[in-house]
């Protein structure tokens, strides 16, 4: 049996140069594996603790040694030995060790790191692609792909913090990334026409000085035509509202502007926006914890419309049983340094299969060159992936993979249903 040798924990630095963490699995017959955790800067109040030093004097609070050092000093020790082929049982290992509901104690940036490079380890051992060695059936994701940024994500006045496009008429994940890429090319155009600034967020989208949802929305549908595709078949718009961000002590929301506005008033607007613009997912529309609001908009529009959970499920086994059986929304996010480690993921996301929801992988939006997500979607048949704008070198690595993986499954390469 091939054994885990030990397991080295460093830092190294995300998408923004905020430092996170890397850790690598080596084996007692020489392999080894290295993964690491991304970052977001949405965060929802239920997901796993991220351990940072806050010393201000190293990277002003952000350095994470106290997560390396728990890598170093405790995990290392105590996965030494074990078949990295048995995930389930590093991962109890993981969970175990530090003992809290959400990694506070070895931080769940250190724990998923160790967990997704031992999966990758693993998938060496048994000599597998890391698709082929984590599932059992494959399809290619549709790409959630990020062009307009807002919110905390860009430096605008745009209250939604992600407009997407996700292309429903592509034959396969080339022609989805063709599709996607003359639309984005047309904004820019547009952007450019109207003197406005090309320049990205931190997903890769355009971040324009636009006033409005509906100004970008409108740019969105006038380069899709201007791609000659058709909005609503051939592309499709989906929003990230990030609701978190936009609700007052009173349960008020400031999505429309900035002035607030109830939870009935909310629902119309969202239903007036999908009658009018070719929209067909919304995430996060109300906050993580307005579980009532979440119901109405699920009952009224649901049926057409895909309402995402991020902030609500966190990546969480027992908020997503809680939606699921309050039909408080039909699709779920699917982050898994939310949770920690890959098989409370996989738990997540069989959970979500078997009540019919739509499974969305996603990235950070300070996430790095690390590409296990693109894996994770095929291997478990994800129906899509949101991973930014065909921009950035973070962003473009998880579509590069998919791509390779495309052509590794050849004629067996379909695109996901959605």
């Amino acid at each position: 049996m091939v054994a885990i040798k030990n397991v080295k924990g460093r830092q190294v630095f995300d998408s923004r140069g905020n430092p996170t963490v890397e850790a690598e699995v080596c084996l007692d017959n020489g392999i080894s594996a290295t993964a690491i955790s991304p970052s977001g800067a949405s965060t929802g109040a239920f997901e796993a603790y991220e351990l940072r030093d806050q010393n201000k004097n190293k990277f002003l609070g952000k350095s994470v040694n106290l997560a390396v050092s728990n890598i170093n000093e405790k995990i290392s020790s105590n996965i030494k030995g074990l078949d990295p082929t048995d995930q389930f049982k590093i991962d109890k290992v993981l969970l175990d060790l530090d003992g809290s509901k959400n990694k506070k104690n070895l931080g769940a940036n250190a724990t998923l790191a160790v967990s997704l490079a031992n999966s990758k380890a693993a998938a060496l051992v048994n000599k597998k692609s890391l698709f082929k060695n984590l599932g059992k059936s494959f399809s290619l994701p549709n790409p959630l792909m990020n062009i307009i940024n807002g919110g905390v994500h860009a430096d605008n006045d745009l209250k939604i913090q992600e407009f997407m496009i996700r292309p429903d008429s592509a034959i396969n994940f080339m022609d989805a990334v063709h599709k996607c890429f003359l639309v984005i090319q047309n904004l820019k155009s547009l952007l450019k026409s109207k003197k406005m600034l090309t320049n990205v967020g931190d997903e890769g989208g355009f971040a324009p000085s636009i006033n409005t949802n509906e100004e970008a929305l409108e740019l969105i549908v006038n380069a899709i035509e201007k791609s000659k595709f058709i909005p609503g078949k051939d592309i499709v718009v989906c929003l990230d509202v990030a609701a978190n961000e936009l609700i007052n002590k009173e349960g008020e929301y400031s999505i429309q502007s900035s002035n607030y506005s109830s939870v009935g008033d909310v629902v119309n607007y969202y239903k007036k926006l999908t009658s009018k613009y070719p929209i067909k997912s919304i995430e996060d529309p109300f906050s993580e914890e307005d579980w009532k609001a979440w119901q109405k908009i699920t009952k009224e529009i649901g049926a057409d419309i895909q309402i995402v959970g991020d902030d609500l499920f966190v990546t969480n086994s027992t908020r997503l049983k809680r939606g699921i059986d309050e039909k408080s929304a039909n699709s779920v996010l699917v982050k898994p340094n939310q949770i920690g480690t890959l098989t409370e993921t996989l738990k997540v996301m069989s959970i979500a299969k078997k009540a019919n929801f739509n499974t969305i992988i996603s990235h950070r939006s300070g996430d790095t060159e690390d590409t296990f997500i693109a894996d994770l979607a095929v291997a478990t048949e994800s129906s899509q992936i949101k991973t930014g704008s065909l921009a950035r070198s973070e962003r473009v690595a998880k579509y590069n993979r998919l791509l390779r993986i495309e052509e590794e499954l050849g004629n067996q390469g379909k695109m996901a249903k959605i």
